[in-house]
């Protein structure tokens, strides 16, 4: 609930007469905007980050004094939560770095040796039966939540919502939510997903350059390579033949052909489609027997692009650390 979102954060603490009218104010703005984004998004795929409530532990802020949370809408998830009672607090089920989870058994490809305990609702039912489906516990995004990050001004009743990693919701969205509720004026939507190192502590998960990469080294593929395939040297070749292309929009078809095996996240563009598969099929590119290589194409967006648009081409960057190649070597 909305409700228990809130008492993880500053916003939601008593204000008390030492404080400035000017931070009471804010603090009751901050405090509005959000009820609003909770009310509106929760459950589901936004996570949000606000400046946390002093009982939260540093350990769940990564010295940042900021704290995330989100309110899943899978019943699985919910059941969870629902029975311990209280927030739950825990790190992506997968090693730091690799491709995301979307399948009980990726959770065990990644951490089926440590002492975990994976939740898969599917293990009782008899498998194709409606049971089983009613209770699939294969991501119903694909892809992570939008992070958004709520933040006041040090000195004006004014404040930001930063998008730190996309996801399903758009800034466009939040923006209307805000807009619906008479805070429009009081904050700036804006982008901002960094590309940092592994050292560096970040408020959101998923900053990181190299980040849900598989198990074999990615590249994407410069424009100037895509759609119509240019002429190919013998050593081109020969390193496509030990290469796996993940295709969108059928940018890199025309290697199909030369490659160890191809799969395209969508061969029409749909950015809905292309997310619901991308982790799995980063996935199943690292277990193509004999590849050294895994090419992704390197996405270009217009402004207006759909919000999972912006999600793939993010996952994919990451996936190749941002290295983009015009060679095939």
């Amino acid at each position: 609930k909305s409700e228990g979102a809130l008492e993880l954060w500053d916003a939601s603490t008593s204000m008390n007469r030492s404080e400035t009218n000017n931070h009471a104010q804010q603090q009751v703005i901050e405090k509005k905007a959000l009820n609003v984004l909770t009310e509106t998004f929760f459950p589901g795929p936004l996570t949000l980050v606000a400046r946390a409530h002093p009982s939260i532990p540093q350990i769940l802020m990564a010295n940042t004094g900021f704290v995330a949370c989100r309110s899943p809408s899978h019943p699985i998830a919910r059941a969870l939560i629902s029975a311990a009672k209280v927030p739950i607090a825990a790190p992506s089920a997968n090693k730091f770095g690799h491709v995301s989870p979307t399948l009980a058994e990726h959770v065990m490809d990644d951490l089926g040796q440590e002492d975990v305990w994976i939740v898969d609702p599917t293990l009782d039912a008899p498998e194709g039966t409606k049971e089983q489906e009613s209770h699939s516990p294969i991501c119903q995004v694909g892809v992570e939540s939008t992070v958004a990050k709520v933040e006041m001004s040090n000195e004006q009743i004014k404040g930001s919502i930063t998008i730190l990693r996309h996801g399903a919701i758009s800034s466009s969205s939040i923006r209307e939510a805000l807009a619906k509720n008479g805070l429009s004026g009081y904050f700036e939507v804006s982008d901002s997903v960094r590309f940092t190192s592994e050292k560096v502590s970040n408020v959101a998960p998923g900053q990181t350059i190299k980040h849900y990469s598989p198990n074999v080294p990615c590249f994407m593929v410069d424009v100037s390579r895509q759609c119509q395939q240019s002429e190919l040297s013998h050593e081109e070749k020969a390193i496509l033949a030990q290469s796996v292309v993940i295709d969108y929009g059928k940018r890199l078809s025309g290697y199909e052909q030369h490659v160890l095996a191809y799969r395209d996240l969508s061969v029409e563009g749909d950015a809905s489609m292309a997310a619901s598969g991308v982790f799995e099929t980063l996935r199943w590119s690292e277990r193509i027997q004999g590849a050294t290589r895994v090419f992704v194409p390197d996405i270009i967006l217009s402004n207006n692009e759909d919000a999972l648009d912006l999600a793939v081409k993010d996952k994919l960057t990451r996936a190749a650390s941002a290295v983009i190649v015009d060679i095939f070597a």
